[in-house]
């Protein structure tokens, strides 16, 4: 048998592949690919503007990482193609297209190019938050057992939610639309010519719990043409790390490898990460902080957390339950802050220090004392995803002086964004789901301010995962198991998966003074995010308003 898997992770901005070892997913080789297009937010390509709170992007880019990234990394690691005796991908989640019964993404249709809604929505895609209080409502009101699944609300970015604004904006594109896919799906399509659904997938963002998704009488409800979604998100549900297919001969001469060899069912990048951070067994929580964060862990129980993203009998791995919480913005409030308000001086100075304009803030943020600043933010720049399900919320940034200095904001972004997480690990042991072991992965573990503050805000130690592309490596950690190399993903995990870079560990007295700015952060969280004053959704109406007045300047 060969000795090397790839790995494939899907992002945002780009893909990343991955030659690892089975033996022991020692990394061989790698390559990244930008997208071309990134993130489509402000118009299509030569078509129109798109609204506020659209965010899109072309399967053209993906395709192109297969074609490049892969090959790349092959390349990279010298090692003999006809060793390679699986691939897998994870993308990420809810990004979802519209395609034809052979996979044409409506996109990529001539008289459907200059659509939105014909186009993939990535995952923060949030302009579908009426749809989904409209769905909320409705499931509340039928006391739909599947609700208390999802912490008691639906998210805007997942499938129904973006489905029903495909159907009630353009309706002509979902009745033209054949199938309704996550992005992992498809690509596994191009990858063995046969459309399969993952389970994870399909349970998280798709509503499928306990053997169907959500009744034909349900979607009725909502509109008497959503019914016929579901034929269009039908299909063969493999599980995590299971077969999907075999390479074909047209994907082989994309990436490289050889026909036939086995390609896994497509993930979610977060969950497949679960695997590369060994955190698979029950107690053991991973927090993916990137643009957004994920946190997942298994369970052996199924328990109601409200607020949480989901809870999916094997979600994350074939057996047991797997939970899914997560914050939308986190390294993109960050990136807002340096791009969009950071000081030219501030610019000015990392250039001449020949540091990056985070590092800078960092420097100067380190030493300050917890609370020191005297601010408070409310982590909500896209929206918040847990516990409060509400992408219509925003970011909030209160105890502003004459005196207030850019390092200071930072920190309190920085904190803000712990403060967050904080929720959701006690929404999570609230509800008798026990956090035992925290571990980080994720591009912003490059950050040791972040990493210091996470450990005393939570109060544990915080693990952090040596590996440069931790998605990507879950990803090779599926393929092994599909093909044949394991008996299931857990196995993999712990032969395959990384090793711990380091350990942060709480201080007691930083700790400590971060209780009592956690303790104003609820109280604040509570009031603009539980009732307390609806003024951001005002504000949020206000703007939309605005942008579809005509002649308003």
């Amino acid at each position: 048998m060969g000795r090397y898997v790839v790995g494939v992770d899907f992002g945002t901005l780009s893909g990343r592949a991955v030659v690892v070892d089975v033996a022991d997913g020692a990394e061989r080789g790698s390559a990244v690919h930008a997208y071309r297009r990134g993130v489509l937010a402000d118009r299509l390509p030569d078509g129109p503007a798109l609204p506020p709170d659209w965010a899109l992007q072309d399967p053209e880019d993906h395709r192109e990482v297969l074609r490049t990234a892969v090959p790349a990394a092959v390349r990279a690691a010298g090692v003999d193609p006809a060793e390679v005796i699986g691939i897998g991908l994870d993308a990420t989640s809810c990004t979802v297209l519209p395609t034809m019964a052979d996979g044409t993404p409506l996109a990529e249709l001539p008289e459907l190019r200059d659509r939105p809604h014909a186009w993939p929505k990535l995952w923060k895609h949030h302009a579908a938050q009426r749809q989904a209080d409209r769905i909320n409502a409705l499931a509340a009101e039928r006391g739909e057992p599947w609700l208390a699944r999802y912490g008691g609300r639906v998210s805007a970015e997942w499938q129904l939610a973006k489905a029903l604004e495909v159907l009630e904006d353009d309706p002509a594109v979902f009745r033209r639309a054949e199938r309704w896919i996550e992005t992992a799906d498809w690509l596994v399509w191009q990858l063995c010519g046969r459309p399969t659904r993952n389970v994870s997938a399909a349970g998280f963002k798709g509503l499928r719990q306990d053997g169907r998704y959500p009744a034909p009488d349900f979607l009725a409800a909502l509109h008497p043409e959503l019914p016929d979604l579901l034929p269009k998100v039908d299909g063969p549900l493999v599980e995590s790390g299971a077969r999907a297919g075999a390479l074909t001969a047209e994907a082989s001469g994309w990436t490289g490898l050889p026909a036939g060899v086995a390609v896994a069912a497509g993930a979610i990048d977060a969950h497949v990460t679960a695997a590369a951070a060994r955190s698979v067994e029950p107690g053991r929580m991973l927090a993916v902080l990137g643009t957004s964060t994920c946190l997942i862990m298994n369970s052996d129980a199924c328990h109601e957390v409200p607020g949480v993203c989901g809870v999916v009998e094997g979600g994350v791995t074939a057996r047991g339950w797997g939970y899914e919480a997560g914050q939308s913005g986190v390294g993109d409030i960050f990136a807002w802050y340096v791009e969009r308000a950071l000081p030219g001086s501030y610019a000015d100075e990392a250039r001449r220090r020949g540091v990056s304009p985070y590092e800078l803030l960092d420097a100067r943020a380190a030493d300050q004392p917890v609370g020191g600043h005297g601010l408070l933010a409310l982590d909500w720049h896209s929206g918040n995803r847990s516990v409060l399900m509400d992408h219509e919320l925003s970011g909030v940034l209160v105890g502003l002086t004459l005196a207030t200095r850019p390092e200071e904001i930072w920190r309190a972004l920085l904190e803000a964004t712990a403060f967050g997480a904080r929720t959701v690990v006690e929404a999570f042991t609230a509800a008798g789901v026990p956090v035992d072991e925290l571990t980080a992965a994720g591009g912003l573990t490059a950050n040791r301010l972040l990493l210091r503050i996470y450990a005393d805000v939570l109060r544990r130690p915080l693990h952090v995962l040596d590996a440069a592309h931790p998605a990507a490596l879950g990803a090779a950690i599926h393929a092994a198991v599909a093909a044949g190399a394991y008996p299931d993903v857990e196995a993999a995990s712990a032969a395959m998966g990384a090793r711990h870079r380091e350990t942060w560990r709480p201080d007691p007295a930083r700790a400590a003074a971060y209780d009592d700015l956690y303790a104003e952060y609820r109280a604040l969280h509570d009031h603009f995010g539980r009732g307390g004053t609806d003024v951001l959704h005002r504000l949020r109406a206000l703007r939309n308003r605005a942008h579809h007045t005509p002649g308003a300047c």
